[in-house]
Protein backbone atom coordinates (compact mmCIF):
# COMPACT_ATOMS: atom_id res chain seq x y z
CA UNK A 1 0.00 0.00 0.00
CA UNK A 2 2.73 2.38 0.30
CA UNK A 3 4.06 4.67 2.78
CA UNK A 4 1.09 6.89 3.67
CA UNK A 5 1.71 8.57 6.85
CA UNK A 6 -1.35 9.67 8.96
CA UNK A 7 -0.58 12.19 10.44
CA UNK A 8 1.62 14.33 9.15
CA UNK A 9 3.11 17.75 10.76
CA UNK A 10 3.70 20.61 9.21
CA UNK A 11 5.13 24.29 10.44
CA UNK A 12 3.87 27.34 9.02
CA UNK A 13 6.15 30.50 8.38
CA UNK A 14 4.19 33.71 7.69
CA UNK A 15 6.43 36.90 6.91
CA UNK A 16 4.29 39.98 7.21
CA UNK A 17 6.49 43.12 6.25
CA UNK A 18 5.67 42.27 2.19
CA UNK A 19 6.30 45.96 0.74
CA UNK A 20 6.00 44.66 -2.55
CA UNK A 21 3.00 43.04 -4.45
CA UNK A 22 5.05 39.99 -5.22
CA UNK A 23 3.63 36.95 -3.09
CA UNK A 24 6.00 34.65 -2.05
CA UNK A 25 5.60 30.74 -1.35
CA UNK A 26 7.56 27.96 -0.51
CA UNK A 27 6.59 24.84 0.45
CA UNK A 28 9.14 22.66 1.56
CA UNK A 29 9.58 18.96 3.81
CA UNK A 30 7.95 19.84 7.06
CA UNK A 31 7.36 23.50 6.24
CA UNK A 32 4.90 25.91 4.34
CA UNK A 33 6.49 29.77 3.89
CA UNK A 34 3.95 32.37 3.23
CA UNK A 35 5.05 36.11 2.65
CA UNK A 36 7.33 38.43 3.82
CA UNK A 37 9.86 40.90 1.86
CA UNK A 38 12.64 39.00 -0.34
CA UNK A 39 14.89 39.44 2.52
CA UNK A 40 12.40 37.78 4.91
CA UNK A 41 11.10 35.17 3.31
CA UNK A 42 15.09 34.40 2.64
CA UNK A 43 15.72 34.27 6.11
CA UNK A 44 12.71 31.86 6.61
CA UNK A 45 13.88 29.26 4.31
CA UNK A 46 17.72 29.21 5.94
CA UNK A 47 16.12 28.96 8.98
CA UNK A 48 13.58 26.21 7.82
CA UNK A 49 16.65 24.91 6.22
CA UNK A 50 18.86 24.20 9.26
CA UNK A 51 15.66 23.23 11.48
CA UNK A 52 15.68 19.95 8.99
CA UNK A 53 19.70 19.39 8.94
CA UNK A 54 18.83 19.08 12.70
CA UNK A 55 15.90 16.68 12.60
CA UNK A 56 18.06 14.76 10.42
CA UNK A 57 21.03 14.63 12.51
CA UNK A 58 18.82 13.02 15.11
CA UNK A 59 17.33 10.85 13.04
CA UNK A 60 13.68 12.19 13.24
CA UNK A 61 10.84 13.04 11.58
CA UNK A 62 8.56 16.10 12.48
CA UNK A 63 5.96 14.04 13.57
CA UNK A 64 8.24 12.54 16.53
CA UNK A 65 8.71 15.37 18.36
CA UNK A 66 7.56 15.90 21.60
CA UNK A 67 5.86 19.84 22.42
CA UNK A 68 9.10 20.79 24.14
CA UNK A 69 11.75 19.35 21.59
CA UNK A 70 10.07 21.09 18.86
CA UNK A 71 10.53 24.20 20.49
CA UNK A 72 14.11 23.79 21.07
CA UNK A 73 15.24 23.14 17.79
CA UNK A 74 13.64 26.26 16.95
CA UNK A 75 15.35 27.98 19.44
CA UNK A 76 18.14 26.30 18.71
CA UNK A 77 17.39 28.02 14.62
CA UNK A 78 16.28 31.52 15.91
CA UNK A 79 13.02 30.68 14.83
CA UNK A 80 10.07 31.70 16.65
CA UNK A 81 7.22 29.55 17.92
CA UNK A 82 3.35 30.31 18.27
CA UNK A 83 1.71 28.16 21.45
CA UNK A 84 -1.54 28.16 22.18
CA UNK A 85 -2.31 29.28 25.33
CA UNK A 86 -3.30 26.87 27.96
CA UNK A 87 -6.33 28.01 30.37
Amino acid sequence: MGDKRKNKAMLLGVGTDCDDEQVRVTKAENFVLVGGTHDTHECMQDKCIKFNEILGSRGKRLEDLERQELIDVASECEMPIATPRRE
